[in-house]
């Protein structure tokens, strides 16, 4: 089920503006998505925190390559304040399932916790 609530869009709208290449670029702009205690299990197994996924992320710019793509994007609001996202991503051939849930915050929508766990299509 997907719910097409403002909450929704604006957590979908931050999930993309992350995958965005000139967000990424910019630890300012990356790290005003995040929120203060934001969490991520990546794909490759490591935990991360705010300050180190903005740092690993930030510092040097993505090779030219294909911009992420995302698939089968769904959105549940939880509470008035939490919502959870899920989604595929494709990386030029990394393929990931992903999960988020973001946060009402007085600043606005910030992505609180975030996993992705690789897959192969079968």
């Amino acid at each position: 089920m997907t719910d097409r609530t403002p909450a929704v869009e604006a957590a979908i709208e931050g999930e993309l503006r992350l995958l965005d290449p000139e967000v990424r670029a910019s630890p300012a702009l990356f790290e005003a998505l995040l929120h203060p205690e934001f969490t991520e299990f990546g794909a490759s197994g490591t935990r991360w925190d705010r300050n180190s996924i903005v740092r690993v992320l930030t510092a040097a710019p993505a090779p030219a390559s294909r911009p992420t793509t995302t698939s089968h994007m769904r959105g549940v609001q939880l509470a008035d304040d939490v919502v959870h996202l899920t989604f595929d991503t494709d990386n030029n051939g990394r393929r990931a399932h992903r999960s988020s849930l973001w946060r009402r915050t007085e600043d606005g929508w910030r992505l609180w916790f975030h996993q992705g766990t690789l897959f192969t299509e079968d």
